[in-house]
């Protein structure tokens, strides 16, 4: 049996465009080689690889001269989160210029959309809509608080200390920008009452779902990010909570359950017990339950 000729190193386990095979002298012979499978027009894989969302998009990019990555599929590259029922839909979001024809391979979805420069950013060598315009592109189909705790995570402050930036995706001024540039997208008028929602403080979707609880049941909006001393940056800090009745919440997500962060949690939740204040840590069975019984023991703690 004969060996196939090894690729170069720069096709590796990903899928590949023939351009790129052919730039780096592979032969129309050995991309017939029976380890090699056709992946859609003009697209080459591995047998028996299955690539990820990233290497599916970053090919996909590559062998669609004007596309770029969009909507959910951007979502999910720039991590802003998506609902349960959106973001596993295996084929990729192609978006390309209102004036050129829409995307139509295999594996893809393919939108025609007008576009702002600028509005493209890149993130691994993939071309992606920026989050502000995902967020935007997204506003039709996603339930308004949906929207509305995504556009938090757009303008929340990230924390330096686990994330590779410092400055929020967005802010409420450049979204209300974006939203007078585009007047005619579907979902437009409801981004525009997501932004009025909108608030700087909330780390996750639960955050900001129980937030809007807390409104929806006519108590005070919430002081978000609520520290024990307001003058003091290193003093704990709680999800959010009302000063004035000395309560605090702080919801249990997922990213509570390693050693080290529940070592912080402990200290955090002592300082706040100690100084007197009523503590709630509510988790996903309160989420399910819209909080509705957390509501209420607030509502006591604050009689």
């Amino acid at each position: 049996m004969v060996t196939a000729k090894p690729l170069p190193e720069e096709l590796g386990k990903p899928p590949f465009t023939i351009y790129q095979a052919r730039e780096l002298g592979v032969t129309t012979k050995r991309l017939r080689a029976q380890d090699l499978v056709g992946a859609g027009r003009l697209i080459g894989a591995h047998a028996g690889q299955d690539p990820d969302m990233h290497d599916r998009a970053r090919v996909l990019c590559s062998a669609t001269p004007d596309a770029w990555v969009s909507h959910e599929t951007a979502a999910v590259i720039c991590g802003l989160g998506l609902p349960p029922w959106l973001g596993v839909e295996p084929r990729i979001h192609l978006s390309k210029p209102h004036g050129l024809p829409r995307v139509r391979r295999s594996g893809v979805i393919g939108h025609r959309v007008h576009v702002i420069p600028g509005e493209i950013t890149e993130i691994d060598g993939i071309r992606v809509s920026g989050p502000a315009r995902t967020w935007l592109d997204l506003a039709h189909e996603l339930p308004l608080r949906y929207l509305v705790a995504m556009g938090d995570q757009l303008i929340r402050v990230p924390r330096s200390e686990h994330e590779f930036r410092s400055m929020p995706f967005a802010f409420k001024d450049g979204l209300r920008l974006l939203i007078r540039q585009h007047p005619n997208m579907k979902g437009v008028e409801k981004a525009r009452l997501a932004l009025d929602e909108m608030r700087v403080g909330a780390d996750s979707f639960p955050e900001t779902f129980l937030r809007l609880a807390l409104l929806d049941a006519h108590l005070p909006e919430p002081e978000l990010q609520l520290r024990i001393d307001r003058n003091d940056p290193r003093s704990p800090a709680a999800d959010l909570g009302y000063r004035k009745h000395r309560i605090a919440v702080q919801y249990d997500g997922e990213h509570h359950r390693s050693r080290e962060q529940q070592s912080r949690d402990n200290r955090r939740d002592e300082f706040f017990i100690n100084a007197g204040w009523s503590y709630f840590k509510p988790n996903a069975d309160d989420l399910a339950d819209g909080f509705q019984e957390l509501i209420g023991r607030m509502k006591r703690a604050r009689r």
